[in-house]
């Protein structure tokens, strides 16, 4: 079930300023390092997420969440400084502070944008669940620690939605430091690091360290 509308909406906004603080400083060799996601440089994987929150922001949303889509964003900022993707990312938080506030329960409530599965609310719950993994692929890119917090919380919510949707289990998701979660009625009982989970239900990491297999793979 997507969280609440306020959790998710100032959910989102915060989780920008952290991906926006962390490429600020980034140098032009960190820029050029590969990322887990093939064929995308740390440079790229900014691009994407900037581009992505512009397109929506600014109302081009014709073709999203396709290939094409995200490729052009990409495209459209190569050859960018790290300085000059981050300023621009600056303005598009703005955008999307302002955007988010108009966003009422009844709209949250609605059905997303064509092209997008769910509600409103579930598509924008996703976008944060997105720019936490991204955020997550950037810091392992470049050998820091991971991050924690509420936006492992969204990620792990989106997840299990659409697992939930898609008739994956039974299973009980018993996760260090979080509550028990119940997909389906029984099967197995799930324990580890979330984040662990999180990477292994958006392919990036092996399902079997959790003694799952490909299905899990929300992205598959």
């Amino acid at each position: 079930m997507t969280l609440p509308r306020h959790d998710v909406v100032s959910g989102l906004v915060a989780e920008l300023g952290s991906f926006h603080q962390l490429i600020a400083d980034f140098t032009d060799e960190d820029w050029a390092r590969p990322t887990r996601c093939e064929a995308w440089t740390v440079g790229d994987m900014a691009a994407h997420v900037t581009g992505t929150m512009a397109d929506i922001t600014a109302g081009r949303v014709d073709g999203i969440d396709t290939q094409e889509w995200y490729d052009r964003q990409i495209e459209e900022r190569r050859g960018r400084s790290p300085r000059q993707l981050s300023s621009e990312l600056d303005e598009v938080i703005k955008a999307t502070d302002d955007l988010m506030g108009g966003i009422d329960q009844a709209a949250w409530d609605g059905p997303a944008p064509p092209g997008v599965a769910g509600t409103l609310g579930a598509g924008i719950e996703s976008l944060w669940c997105g720019i936490y993994i991204h955020r997550e692929d950037l810091l392992a890119a470049l050998e820091r620690p991971p991050a924690r917090g509420e936006g492992q919380r969204a990620a792990l919510s989106y997840t299990v939605d659409v697992l939930t949707d898609r008739g994956w289990g039974p299973a009980t998701l018993a996760l260090d430091g979080v509550e028990e979660i119940s997909i389906g009625s029984g099967g197995a009982r799930i324990g580890g690091d979330p984040l662990a989970f999180v990477l292994v239900a958006t392919g990036r990491a092996d399902p079997g360290i959790l003694g799952l297999d490909d299905r899990v793979n929300i992205y598959s």
